[in-house]
C-alpha cells in the first residue's frame, strides 16, 4: 500500500475531520482513507453512468446497421502488422 502526505491543511479542516472521525468511530487516518475511497468510488460511478448513457445513444444511432464482428477487425489489423502494445 502507498503512503501520501498532505501538507498545509487548514486547521479548521483538520478539526472537522477529527470530529467526523470521532462521530464515525474511526481514527483520523481511517476517516481520511474512507473519504478518499468514497470520492474515487463516486467518481467511477459517475464515469460508468456516463459511459452507459453514451453507449446507449451509440447503439440507438447504429441500430439496424450491419457491423463487422470485432474478431474480423482484430484479425485484419494483425494481418497488417499491428500488434497489441
Amino acid at each position: 500500500m502507498a503512503t501520501i502526505h498532505v501538507r498545509q491543511l487548514d486547521d479548521g479542516v483538520v478539526r472537522h475531520l477529527k470530529r467526523r472521525a470521532s462521530v464515525n468511530g474511526r481514527s483520523l487516518e481511517a476517516e481520511v482513507r474512507q473519504i478518499l475511497a468514497t470520492a474515487v468510488e463516486d467518481d467511477m460511478t459517475v464515469k460508468r453512468a456516463s459511459f452507459l448513457v453514451l453507449s446507449a445513444r451509440l447503439r440507438q444511432a447504429t441500430e439496424g446497421r450491419r457491423h463487422t464482428p470485432a474478431e474480423v477487425l482484430v484479425r485484419e489489423d494483425r494481418d497488417h502488422g499491428h500488434r497489441d502494445i
